[in-house]
């Protein structure tokens, strides 16, 4: 079982390392929007929410990967399992249960779901953050209808 443990711990920091460079690139993203004049708000706001989203599917896509990795590496599904779609079931939390671990690795699964539940709760996080910045932007530049002053 400890074994189990040590590698779900290593590949849950490898995935938060993942999400935080994403991270860091999404408020990248945020700030040089920021710096932009823009004269169809609407649009600026869609298309940066569009980019942070697609940043982090990518990181998503990138930390399942890790975990499929994992998976091939320890030999915790049945022979010809496809590793990859095991670990998007688990990793966000769908749970078919059509594909389940070998004995020695059960604790596998609940692990992939527990990093996956907190990596999508940091991803909704930071697209708040970058909406209500964004949001700020466009209220500080006047943008038409993104004025918080009218609020009680």
């Amino acid at each position: 079982m400890a074994i189990q443990f040590f590698v779900g711990s290593i590949v849950t920091v490898i995935t938060i390392m993942i999400h935080a460079l994403v991270t860091v690139g999404a408020v990248g993203i945020a700030r040089k929007a920021g710096l932009r004049h823009t004269v169809r708000p609407k649009f600026h706001l869609m298309a940066v929410m569009v980019e942070v989203a697609a940043v982090l599917m990518i990181a998503h896509t990138l930390e399942m990967l890790a975990w499929a990795l994992a998976y091939a590496i320890v030999g915790a599904t049945p022979e010809g399992s496809d590793l990859l779609y095991f670990a998007f079931v688990n990793y966000t939390t769908l749970g078919y249960g059509d594909i389940t671990p070998v004995q020695a690795w059960r604790l596998i699964g609940p692990m992939t779901a527990m990093n996956g539940i907190l990596m999508f709760g940091w991803s909704a996080a930071v697209l708040f953050e970058v909406l209500q910045k964004t949001l700020d932007h466009l209220a500080k530049i006047g943008a038409r209808g993104f004025s918080f002053e009218d609020r009680g």
